[in-house]
């Protein structure tokens, strides 16, 4: 059975109250369950984190070193600003899917700058919630292969 870690970065947890006409009014109790009922129908253990600060996502990514298949990442605003989360998705090797639940490159110019991207196969980014159902079967078909 495939395991895939999803980690989330900063006010991800303010899903539903922080700007619900960017990113929606589902909460992220709602966003994890989704998940949970999704991995549990795609017959895949999921491991489901949340913080607000980087050092916990470098954390993450490191454990996650031979014993996780594959990461969903959303690391908010570290998207734009950590070398440190790069390197750390480079260090483990990982198949990655960044996601983001709005459109980030349509958004200001800072927004436009990824430096999670250069450690993933593929990004999701304005699908909303979905984006993460979207990226959790794109690692397992890419697992599966």
């Amino acid at each position: 059975m495939k395991t895939i870690r999803v980690i989330n970065g900063p006010n991800l947890n303010m899903l539903g109250v922080r700007e619900p006409d960017i990113y929606g009014k589902t909460d992220y109790k709602s966003l994890c369950e989704m998940m949970e009922n999704y991995a549990k129908v795609s017959d895949i253990n999921i491991q489901i984190m949340q913080s607000n600060h980087e050092g916990d996502l470098v954390d993450w990514i490191q454990e996650s070193y031979k014993v996780i298949d594959g990461i969903v990442i959303n690391p908010g605003a570290y998207t734009h600003t950590s070398i440190a989360i790069l390197d750390a998705a480079k260090a483990v090797g990982i198949p990655m899917v960044e996601v983001h639940i709005s459109d980030v490159d349509s958004r200001e110019e800072f927004r436009q700058v990824s430096y999670i991207r250069k450690a993933c196969i593929k990004t999701i980014s304005g699908h909303g919630i979905n984006g993460y159902l979207e990226a959790i079967d794109f690692l397992l078909q890419h697992l599966n292969n």
